[in-house]
């Protein structure tokens, strides 16, 4: 019995002694989208920081595909050492062990929950040669024309491709969906008129909102954004109680120490806390917004058992 417990003393000291060491080589931050989407802007930022922060570079490693799935079973089967984390969404960690049947990786056990970095609010925007002026104007078209418009999303299953099929619900409209491999391609067919309609991050979309190359016709959260003041609501534009957000946070491999996760997660809040990472987070278009580890772990469970009902219910399927 006293080796046991002396065992386990030595093998607690051992975890600590590498949470403070850690980390003595880079980090690899793997985001599962192609570069230009919200999920790796939000990481950028994050890598930036954390890296000065660490004294070690911290490496954005793109690996899209598959609805963000690609990516996250790489960080799933890696070493869990904190030396590769995960930069998921609402997409990876919430939306997709519901939405598909198989995974390549058991969502409920593969990650260590680390903390949420920022909430992102989605903009419904449209190409700027689209007529409709306001969301009204737009569910006319639409209905005037039944699958003539498409939109482009991040992925089947995304959370924009999921705030699309309810706005197309709650309007009854029939507008063609055209999924990609993440935000950033979605982005440039619809700047291209390949498509005539997109519901993207704020994050995504700011920037070409004032550049004129865009028009943002509404934001799906429940308020205004900072980054878009004079852009209403959906819920003020005709859809009440419409609220449909994306978010952005850090996971490790599921048996990641305890202590390092819990260091990680205290560096984020450190880091997302500081008044200039917070003011670019905003800027762009992001609520900066972290949590524990637990609070975290509890925040997706919540997402995702509110999004198997959406799915559910609207009968939402990939191929």
């Amino acid at each position: 019995m006293k080796r046991t417990l002396a065992f386990a003393a030595l093998c607690l000291t051992a975890a600590g002694a590498f949470a403070q060491a850690w980390p003595t080589r880079p980090v690899t931050l793997v985001v599962p989208f192609p570069p230009g989407g919200g999920t790796d802007t939000g990481a950028r930022i994050l890598a930036e920081q954390l890296g000065k922060k660490w004294g070690q570079p911290v490496v954005i490693e793109n690996k899209g595909g598959a609805a963000g799935q690609i990516g996250a079973d790489i960080v799933a089967k890696a070493r869990p050492d904190g030396y590769t984390l995960l930069m998921g969404n609402i997409g990876t960690q919430a939306i997709n062990p519901v939405l598909y049947a198989k995974l390549p990786y058991d969502a409920d056990k593969a990650f260590a929950p680390v903390s949420l970095v920022a909430e992102l609010p989605l903009a419904m925007m449209v190409n700027p040669a689209v007529p409709a002026k306001n969301v009204k104007e737009f569910v006319a078209l639409a209905k005037a024309e039944p699958g003539k418009l498409s939109y482009s999303s991040s992925g089947a299953g995304g959370g924009p491709h999921l705030a699309a099929e309810m706005f197309k619900d709650a309007t009854q409209t029939f507008i063609v969906h055209v999924p990609y491999r993440g935000g950033g391609p979605a982005i440039a067919d619809l700047l291209a008129g390949h498509v005539q309609l997109s519901f993207m991050t704020v994050f995504e979309a700011s920037g070409q909102v004032k550049a004129g190359k865009l028009r943002a016709l509404a934001v799906t959260s429940d308020k205004r954004v900072s980054a878009l003041p004079d852009v209403p609501t959906l819920a003020e534009s005709g859809l009440p109680g419409f609220n449909s957000i994306s978010w952005i946070g850090i996971l490790a491999p599921a048996a990641t120490p305890k202590d390092l996760v819990e260091k990680i997660a205290a560096d984020i809040r450190e880091t997302v806390a500081r008044d200039d990472v917070k003011d670019k987070l905003v800027q762009l278009g992001a609520v900066p917004l972290t949590n524990s580890p637990s609070q975290f772990a509890a925040m997706i469970d919540k997402d995702r058992k509110r999004y198997g009902q959406i799915i559910k219910e609207r009968n939402i399927t990939v191929n």
